[in-house]
């Protein structure tokens, strides 16, 4: 049985929407927190519109708290979550939900491991649905034979990996901008191969504690129910202390250029370098700025410049990566290996003259305004509100979050953004990476 937890990058996806949230005159949710007697901190929106309630649970548990020669152990612990909890195989586990239309999610990043629900309300079907969560939470299994299962999998996934110039992209680059830091590990092959179950168990153990935990609950309880619901779910956690944080990233990093070859027909390009930190006071301009620069699409300068004007690429983008350290500033693109080096002097060129000059004032004003015409689709359902709790909690952002939004954005001038651009980002000390690159070198 395939697990309904589902890991990787693609969940970072939805975290990373936050950054896109501006608050305007729509109203925007009522966060109560507290913390729990657990240790465990709690944000809850009460909302009765709908009979349906989400919860998520974030740990300090991301890939990056692997140990080094043992890349794999975070994920595959978040995997095997829902896969054997005690007195419940995983097809009871996925059976007993479907049987109620419950839903078991996740997410895993290089920070956090999330677990996620969603449930009808009543209090029949959320009481069965909360009992299987908090069983996954507290009490997994890890059975030896449904590791060896997955293992196979995620081995053959990596595999198949290595022949696909994307993920070789991607792998090269995070090494290159990162290096030995935590965020710089990617799973291998051998890594996989030697995890065992006691590995598993003393992750969980170590990084699934109730002092780490961050609760979000939203919809249709009340917040004496949702009091019990978080204390249901962290309450029998392991109770340790938290595990060390994060080593600095270096923010200055030598320029690099790797040029790997392979039969694609087009060559795709990844440049960039520690960016930025979910608390980083620059985070407004340096999220607007990248708007304009390649983060908004079809009125991005990039896109603009590179596509519509050259036709050197269909598309190509940039973005922060906001963690609890610096996350990756990321340009990318594809284009026909005869125009790869045209294409990456191209955006190098724009790259420095976006941080030499800034975006004009008509570029800032277009962005702005785009960006908070946007609200109201960001908060237009529960799980978009879950998600927004999930990361103001987790990153210790203020709970006046989402009402601040807009006035913060409205307030980023041109000279903010060029001098923010101007401290994060040297383009001459910036990782490139060519998978399917033409022979020729860059001059």
């Amino acid at each position: 049985m395939a697990t309904n937890i589902k890991t990787g990058f693609a969940g970072l996806i939805g975290v990373i929407a936050l950054c896109c949230v501006p608050a305007i005159a729509l109203a925007t949710p009522n966060i109560q927190h507290w913390q729990s007697a657990s240790g465990a901190k709690v944000l809850f929106v009460e909302d009765h519109d709908i009979p349906m309630l989400d919860v998520a649970v974030n740990f300090p548990a991301g890939s990056s708290f692997d140990a080094p020669e043992q890349s794999g152990v975070a994920g595959l612990t978040h995997h095997l979550l829902d896969l054997g909890a005690e007195g419940l195989s995983e097809d009871d586990i996925a059976r007993n939900m479907a049987d109620i239309g419950a839903m078991l999610g996740g997410a895993l990043d290089q920070d956090r491991a999330s677990v996620s629900l969603r449930t009808l309300s009543s209090a029949e079907v959320r009481d069965k649905a909360l009992d299987i969560m908090a069983r996954v939470l507290q009490k997994p299994v890890f059975p030896e034979e449904v590791l060896t299962r997955e293992k196979a999998r995620v081995i053959a996934s990596l595999k198949e990996a290595e022949t696909k110039p994307e993920s070789i992209a991607d792998k090269a680059f995070q090494k290159a901008v990162y290096g030995a830091h935590p965020y710089g590990r990617v799973s291998e092959v051998g890594d996989v191969e030697k995890i065992t179950v006691p590995d598993l168990a003393n992750f969980y153990r170590t990084h699934y504690n109730a002092a780490g935990a961050v609760v979000a609950i939203m919809g249709d309880v009340t917040r004496a129910q949702a009091e019990a619901i978080a204390q249901q779910l962290t309450g029998k956690l392991p109770v340790l202390a938290l595990p060390a944080a994060l080593p600095a990233v270096s923010m200055k990093i030598a320029a690099s250029e790797q040029r790997i070859p392979h039969p694609a027909s087009q060559s795709h390009i990844l440049i960039g370098a520690p960016g930025m930190s979910r608390s980083d006071p620059d985070f407004f301009p340096l999220y607007v700025g990248n708007y304009i620069l390649g983060g908004g699409g079809f009125v991005s300068r990039l896109m603009d410049e590179v596509r519509e004007k050259r036709g050197l690429a269909y598309s190509v983008y940039s973005y922060f990566m906001p963690l609890k350290q610096p996350g990756a500033f990321q340009i990318g693109l594809q284009t026909k290996k005869e125009q790869a080096d045209d294409a990456l002097k191209l955006v190098r060129d724009i790259l420095a003259d976006f941080i030499a000059r800034g975006p004009t004032g008509k570029e800032l004003q277009a962005a702005k305004d785009n960006i908070v015409g946007g609200f109201p689709l960001r908060i237009d359902s529960n799980r978009k509100i879950l998600d927004y709790l999930s990361v103001i909690g987790f990153y210790d952002l203020p709970l006046t979050y989402l009402d601040d939004f807009t006035d913060k954005i409205e307030r980023v001038s041109v000279a903010q953004i060029r001098d923010a651009f101007a401290r994060h980002i040297d383009p001459q000390a910036m990782a490139t990476v060519v998978v399917g690159a033409p022979e020729q070198t860059v001059n």
